[in-house]
């Protein structure tokens, strides 16, 4: 059986590293995974990006495969992805999902989305690529839209559609420097915060506390997000752990949004926001 499974990837609007509870959206830079199984053993990867997990892949085909199956069948899986990696947004979460999810199609056709889900993110923590199992952001990438999510208790505390006239126009800095993690915990009130905002709707309040709390931790431009809200975005953060930034706005304001970042070095992507839910077709 030979199967491609879609998946999509997201930008945070609460980071869950303080608290364990996060909160993302949609976009639709996508992830697909053609899957197949042949007569053999084992399993060959094929991707053009070389920083890929394999052993994020291969844990993530164990949590669905039976020991059983992996021995009578050759597991060949083919990666496309348009989500840079590394940068907070999301890939892992998009690729273990995809790949959960195609392997599902054919080896457990009856679990369900949840199931699949937290294939992925107890894989994530399992090869340490996420410190929560980032069950925020596998959410968005599943189910796009707005999810907030307990990630300790993996569980969605509230979701909705995103208003999908909306761009998120985001920056990948040349420079993948970082700041230190553990700091984020020192701000757990602020996050705690923004995310009782995210739950009771008020997204994009909840980005831009958290824009402003990560940038000044993580960044190494603190003053980013006020001068992209100054410039016409709705909202504005780094994304994850960064250090990416993200900022939402109305197609009317991309180019204001863009010039502003333009002024540091890096990259620009225009993805929109997505509503889609993950997808696999049999081929």
């Amino acid at each position: 059986m030979k199967v491609k499974s879609t998946v999509f990837g997201a930008v945070s609007l609460v980071n869950a590293i303080a608290n364990k509870k996060g909160a993302t959206v949609g976009i639709s830079l996508k992830v697909e995974a053609i899957v197949e199984n042949l007569p053999g053993k084992g399993i060959t990867i094929k991707s053009e990006n070389k920083s890929l997990s394999s052993r994020l892949i291969n844990k993530t085909i164990e949590r669905i495969v039976s020991k059983e199956d992996l021995e009578k069948n050759k597991i060949e899986i083919e990666l496309m992805s348009e989500i840079p990696t590394g940068y907070g947004l999301k890939s892992s979460s998009a690729i273990s999902s995809a790949i959960a999810l195609a392997c599902s199609k054919i080896f457990k056709p009856k679990m369900t989305d949840k199931q699949i889900i937290l294939a992925g993110v107890e894989a994530s923590i399992e090869t340490k690529v996420s410190i929560t199992g980032a069950y925020d952001d596998a959410c968005s990438c599943y189910y796009g839209g707005f999810n907030v999510t307990d990630n300790e208790k993996r569980k969605r505390v509230s979701f909705e559609k995103a208003p999908p006239n909306l761009v998120a126009i985001i920056f990948i800095p040349k420079n993948r420097k970082r700041g230190n993690l553990k700091n984020l915990k020192l701000l757990s009130s602020v996050f705690g915060n923004a995310w009782e905002l995210a739950k009771k709707g008020e997204y994009w309040d909840a980005m831009n506390i958290n824009g402003i709390a990560t940038a000044n931790i993580l960044s190494s431009e603190p003053n980013i997000v006020l001068e992209l809200v100054q410039n016409g975005a709705i909202a504005a953060s780094v994304s994850g752990n960064g250090p990416s930034i993200a900022a939402i706005a109305k197609n009317e304001n991309e180019e204001k949004i863009k010039k502003v970042l333009a002024k540091s070095n890096g990259s620009i992507i225009v993805s929109k926001i997505n509503n889609r839910k993950a997808e696999v077709i049999e081929l």
